[in-house]
């Protein structure tokens, strides 16, 4: 059995996590292109503007994270928007989910942040499983709104 090894993510990993980052946008119906999830990649960062854990299956890249910064004007503290989350088929069904989850918790949880937050869509009912499964707890106080640019 292959261990599960989550750490965080530098630059030099992108050769790993570009082909995860475009089937996870693929899962999400979106084309395949992986120059632009290295160009975004690159860009996040090159800019300082997201952290990223990658996950392995042994030697193997099998599933990223990606947390994006952001801050409670009420609370005035720190939370993150855990705004990606993808493990790739061979990786499923083996904890890899859950240890990317945990990364990200003890890393929100070193800055001091408040919370992290974040969504899946209604019919990825194996996502919401294992959400809840791992403590994290469906909003009922607030609804959600978006406005397209």
């Amino acid at each position: 059995m292959n261990s599960i090894t989550v750490r965080q993510a530098v630059l030099t990993d992108l050769d790993d996590l570009v082909p995860l980052f475009d089937s996870y946008r693929q899962f999400y119906r979106q084309q395949s292109d992986p120059q632009a999830a290295r160009d975004f990649l690159s860009a996040r960062f090159n800019h300082g503007e997201s952290v990223l854990f990658i996950a392995y299956l042994g030697d193997m890249p099998v599933g990223f994270t990606q947390l994006y910064p952001g801050f409670s004007s009420i609370s005035l503290a720190r939370t993150f928007i855990l705004n990606d989350l993808f493990v790739a088929p061979e990786g499923r069904r083996q904890g890899v989910g859950t240890e990317l989850l945990s990364a990200a918790i003890a890393y929100a949880r070193e800055l001091q942040a408040i919370r992290l937050t974040l969504s899946t869509e209604m019919t990825n009912e194996t996502a919401q499983a294992l959400y809840q499964t791992t403590g994290w707890k469906r909003d009922e106080q607030y609804f959600v709104y978006h406005y397209s640019l």
